[in-house]
């Protein structure tokens, strides 16, 4: 079997966070702490996975920050995961995935909904910019480099931003046309 290559040094954000949460298993375990699970038995039950794939995953989770490990017995010994700070943090990312599943590989339909609690409403999860509130996926919006950007990087994308508010740079590289 090939070793599985490891993007925590790329520069690249969307590499680096495969690399934290992109093994499936993963996705699905954060998925259901989100749901209130916390516990080895509760997540081998829910996943049907088995036990030494369960241990590494969640060990793997916990040390990438993610999970924190508590003991909630002592004789036998047993802990619960919870989630973190930085794990909370993924539930956008999961929420964005499921709305994405929903609209382009469930022609029967959706399975799970994002469903608002006051009214039961169903809820569309959506990208926003915080400050402006303005969609992401509406236009106007492009990835450039910033100010950390390698040489390699910089040429992969056509524009660079130095800072907030500054005027994008034009790098020159194969990435997306510019919109406003």
């Amino acid at each position: 079997m090939a070793a599985r290559t490891s993007f925590e040094t790329r520069p690249c954000p969307i590499a680096r966070s495969l690399d934290e949460v992109g093994e499936w298993w993963s996705i699905l375990l954060l998925r259901d702490a989100f749901q209130g699970l916390t516990r080895f038995d509760q997540f081998q039950k829910s996943l049907d996975i088995a036990p030494n794939i369960l241990t590494r995953r969640l060990n793997s989770l916990v040390e990438r920050g993610l999970f924190e490990k508590r003991a909630y017995c002592e004789r036998p010994l047993r802990h619960e995961y919870v989630l973190t700070a930085k794990g909370r943090d993924f539930r956008p990312v999961l929420l964005t995935l499921l709305a994405w599943g929903n609209r382009h590989l469930a022609p029967e339909g959706p399975s799970l909904v994002v469903v608002d609690t006051a009214d039961g409403r169903w809820a569309d999860p959506v990208l926003v910019d915080k400050e402006t509130g303005r969609q992401l996926d509406s236009g106007g919006f492009v990835l450039a480099t910033g100010p950390t950007a390698s040489d390699r990087m910089r040429r992969r994308y056509r524009f660079s931003s130095e800072g907030p508010g500054l005027p994008l740079i034009e790098n020159g590289g194969q990435g997306e046309a510019r919109s406003r």
